[in-house]
C-alpha cells in the first residue's frame, strides 16, 4: 500500500532514506510497548497505531495505508473525519465546549428535534455512550412500570446471543455467559430467551415482567438477523401484556441497515429505544429515545448525566443527522451498496464452501460465518491494508463508512479470495 506524506512529518530532513523503515518501525514499537505499558489491558489490540483517517481510509504510524471495514465498529458513518462534522466540531469548539444541564443547550435542542421529527420517539435523553443509554433504558423501563402498571415490576427478557454494553447492568442485561464470568452477582431480573423464537418469548412472560429488550440485529452475538415477522410478534406480545418494547438500536442505527433506523423495516415502533456508535459521526454519544407516556416517567431527580449532550457532542451529532438526511442520498446508497456487498460475499461462499457458512446482515452491518477462528484472516487482511472485525470468534463482520465504493469493496473481495486460495 502507498505510504503518505505522514512519514515525511516524523523524520529529520537529513534522514537518510535507506534508513527510513527502520526508524519508522522503531517509533511505532516504542508507542506501542508505552501503550502495553500505561495502558490497562483490556483489548486485544493489532500491532499498529493509527494516526490519521480520511474518508474509508486510515493510516498507521509509519504512514501504512488502509482500507478501513470496521469503522470504528459502526461508529464512523459518514467516513473519517467529515468535512461537515469537522466544520461542527470546530464551530462550536469557539463558542461553548461545555455546559451544565442546569441550563438549556442550543445544539441538544436542535438535534433531540432532528431525532423526535425523523423517528417514533416524542422526547430524547442525552448520555455519552451506549451502555449509558442501555442503564437509562432499563431505570427507565423499571420506572414506568412502576409508576402505571404495578410496583412489582422490574423483569426484563433479552436474547441469547445479545450484547447490550460493559456497565453492570447493561452486562447483565446480555444474553452470553462468557462477559458474566467474574462480575457475578450480576444484577438481578433479567431472562435470556433464544433469539428469533416467539414460544420462547411467550413462555418467559411472568407477572415480574415489565420489558423486553431486544437488537434489531444482533452485532456481537454474530450478525444475527430474526426472521421477518419476528419484531411483529414480539411487539404483539408486549402490548397484550402491558410490556414495554425496548430496541437497542447502537449498532443498527444511523443508516447501517439501510434506514436510518433497522425498526423501520419491520413496520413496528418500539416504546424506547437506545442509539449511540454512529450518532456522533465519530464523537462520543448516546441517546435514550421514548415516547411520551413512558418519557413522563422520568422527572428531575430519577436520571441525570453530567457530560450527556453537551455542545460539542450535539453539534457533530447534528451534523451526521444532517448529512444522512441530506436528500436520502447515503441511505439509498447503503441499500444499493449493501446488496452489492452480499452479493459479492454470497459469490465468494459458493467458490469457498469449504471455509466460509453463511453470509449474514442487511445494509452495511454484514458478517461471514466461518468453519474456522477468524482471527488469522483478520491479520492477513491488516497485512494487505485492509481493516476487518472478527466477532463471536469465526463471523468475520464488515461495517463500513457508507460512503463506501464497489471499487473499495472489489478490492477486499480480491483480497479474501487471495487470502483463501492459499
Amino acid at each position: 500500500m502507498k505510504q503518505s506524506s505522514l512519514l515525511a512529518e516524523k523524520l529529520p530532513a537529513f534522514c537518510n532514506p535507506c534508513d527510513l523503515w527502520y526508524i519508522l518501525r522503531q517509533m511505532d514499537k516504542k508507542l506501542i510497548d508505552e501503550s502495553k505499558k500505561y495502558l490497562m489491558n483490556t483489548y486485544n489490540r493489532a500491532p499498529i497505531v493509527l494516526r490519521k483517517g480520511r474518508g474509508m481510509k486510515v493510516w498507521d504510524s509509519t504512514g501504512k495505508e488502509y482500507i478501513d471495514f470496521v469503522g470504528g465498529i459502526a461508529v464512523n458513518c459518514l467516513g473519517h473525519c467529515h468535512p461537515k462534522v469537522v466544520i461542527a466540531l470546530q464551530k462550536q469548539a469557539q463558542r461553548l465546549i461545555h455546559a451544565s444541564n442546569l441550563y438549556h443547550i442550543e445544539p441538544q435542542i436542535r438535534l433531540a428535534k432532528l431525532l423526535v421529527e425523523n423517528s417514533f420517539a416524542d422526547k430524547v435523553f442525552f448520555c455519552n455512550s451506549g451502555a449509558e443509554a442501555i442503564e437509562g433504558s432499563i431505570k427507565l423501563a423499571r420506572k414506568y412500570a412502576k409508576d402505571h402498571v404495578s410496583p412489582g415490576k422490574y423483569g426484563i427478557i433479552t436474547a441469547q446471543g445479545s450484547f447490550h454494553g460493559r456497565t453492570l447492568a447493561a452486562l447483565s442485561a446480555t444474553g452470553q455467559e462468557k462477559f458474566h464470568k467474574g462480575f457475578e452477582p450480576l444484577v438481578p431480573g433479567f431472562t435470556y430467551v433464544p433469539f428469533n423464537d416467539i414460544d420462547a418469548l411467550k413462555k418467559a412472560v411472568n407477572d415480574s415482567t415489565c420489558a423486553v429488550m431486544l437488537e434489531p440485529i444482533q452485532g456481537e452475538g454474530g450478525v444475527r438477523e430474526p426472521s421477518e415477522n419476528y419484531l411483529q410478534q414480539v411487539r404483539q406480545i408486549c402490548d397484550e401484556n402491558r410490556l414495554l418494547l425496548i430496541l437497542d438500536e447502537i449498532q443498527t442505527g444511523m443508516g447501517r441497515t439501510g434506514k436510518l433506523f433497522a425498526y423501520e423495516h419491520s413496520g413496528i415502533q418500539p416504546d424506547i429505544m437506545a442509539l449511540a456508535k454512529g450518532l456522533g459521526g465519530g464523537f462520543p454519544i448516546g441517546a435514550i429515545l421514548a415516547k411520551e407516556h413512558v418519557a413522563s416517567s422520568f422527572q428531575p431527580g430519577t436520571h441525570a448525566s453530567t457530560f450527556g449532550g453537551n455542545p460539542l457532542a450535539c453539534a457533530a451529532a447534528t451534523a451526521t443527522m444532517e448529512t444522512l438526511l441530506e436528500d436520502g442520498f447515503l441511505l439509498d446508497h447503503c441499500r444499493r451498496i449493501g446488496t452489492y456487498f452480499k452479493d459479492c460475499l454470497e459469490k465468494l461462499k459458493k467458490e469457498y464452501a469449504s471455509y466460509i457458512i453463511e453470509i449474514r446482515g442487511k445494509g452495511l452491518m454484514l458478517g461471514m460465518e466461518m468453519t474456522k477462528a477468524g482471527d488469522p484472516i483478520v491479520e492477513s487482511c491488516m497485512k494487505m491494508g485492509f481493516l476487518v472485525n472478527c466477532t463471536s470468534g469465526n463471523v468475520l463482520r464488515f461495517t463500513p463508512p457508507l460512503i463506501v465504493t464497489e471499487k473499495e469493496i472489489d478490492h477486499l473481495i480480491d483480497t479474501l479470495e487471495e487470502i483463501f486460495g492459499r
